[in-house]
């Protein structure tokens, strides 16, 4: 199935239905007066996070949505009835913007949250609602109000409690194939992986965890080379990172060097992003290069004190240490941020 993470849309809610102007004129009740009923409102156009989507594929092919008009008032007091709404459904993480204010319409982060893009339009009063002491027969009635369009665009972001961060052909796809049922492309050259994926990492009995895998980042993704920008956004929401080395790249000499180049583009992309918790971890010690390369850094503290975790995801060696360091980072994660509020997006106030 095709990943569709951004999408451009135009909706247009319903418009009000008509006011009725009607008298009534009935035999043997020669004192009858006006009677129209009202029109009904027109439909909203509602955006539904479903959890059974992740990805906005339907409405790459749909770019107009339109909820159905409120219906007319009728004589003898009957009111139109209100137009259907028209629910659009994407999966949680969806961000909603106006296209042309660039204004944060809603932010659907869970399942079953909603978001009115698109208010429909009041239904007009019939006649009988302008009945006053002075005018006891009006011969008026309101039209329905249009309902309101906007040009909106929706954007994912992949919600996932471990965000797996590293350079092209680092293992992250091997990594995460591992450690969960995911089974993304697995080769042996860069840019394997060219959409993100998720996975279900299993610690314990009690605590499993969503691990995202994006695209790997390049120098300079985050001033838009390789396909680093586009999907760095999938990690935003992430609680922890992963940065995953590459222990066997024959044209490093160290393998901590990454580390520097990958927080470097972090920072430049989202200050947010790089202030996450971290986890190092260096893959590829199967290898006799990256078996040579991990040796003096055994007992040793990464940048900023971090603990060095050394792997081999094709293996398994070393990645169930790694899951439970994983689990323990994500836990006192979600501790802090349950005492400290939240960080604040870019344009928020």
């Amino acid at each position: 199935m095709r990943f569709v993470d951004e999408v451009e849309i135009l909706v247009q809610a319903g418009k009000g239905g008509n006011g009725c102007r009607s008298f009534l004129r009935e035999k043997y009740k020669p004192k009858g007066g006006p009677d129209g009923g009202d029109g009904g409102r027109g439909g909203d156009v509602v955006i539904l996070a479903d959890g059974r989507r992740n990805t906005l594929l339907d409405l790459h092919f749909q770019r107009f949505c339109r909820a159905e008009n409120g219906k007319h008032g009728k004589g003898k007091q009957q009111h139109g009835r209100r137009g259907a709404d028209r629910t659009i459904h994407v999966p949680p993480g969806t961000l909603v913007y106006d296209v042309e204010t660039e204004e944060l319409l809603g932010d659907l982060g869970r399942p079953g949250e909603r978001l009115v893009a698109a208010a429909g339009g009041r239904g007009g009063r019939g006649n009988m609602r302008f009945v006053t002491p002075r005018c006891h027969a009006p011969d008026v009635a309101e039209e329905g109000q249009p309902g309101q369009s906007r040009r909106i665009r929706c954007e994912l972001k992949l919600l996932a409690d471990i965000g797996i961060v590293g350079l092209p052909n680092a293992g992250k796809s091997t990594f995460i194939s591992c450690v969960s049922a995911a089974r993304p492309k697995i080769a042996a050259y860069p840019f394997t992986t060219l959409v993100p994926h998720l996975g279900i990492a299993r610690v314990d009995e009690d605590q499993s965890l969503v691990v995202a895998d994006i695209p790997g980042i390049v120098p300079g993704a985050s001033r838009g080379e390789g396909l680093g920008l586009r999907f760095l956004r999938h990690i935003e929401r992430a609680a922890v990172l992963l940065m995953l080395l590459d222990a066997s790249d024959p044209l490093e000499d160290d393998p901590l060097r990454a580390y520097g180049i990958l927080l470097e583009e972090l920072s430049r992309f989202s200050p947010r992003l790089a202030a996450k918790p971290r986890i190092i971890a260096l893959n590829k010690i199967d290898l006799p290069l990256g078996r040579a390369r991990v040796e003096p850094l055994l007992g040793r503290t990464g940048p900023q004190g971090l603990p060095l975790f050394f792997i081999s995801a094709r293996t398994g060696e070393g990645v169930p240490l790694l899951v439970r360091h994983m689990g323990d980072v994500f836990r006192a994660s979600a501790s802090r941020d349950h005492r400290e509020p939240p960080l604040r997006e870019a344009g928020e106030t």
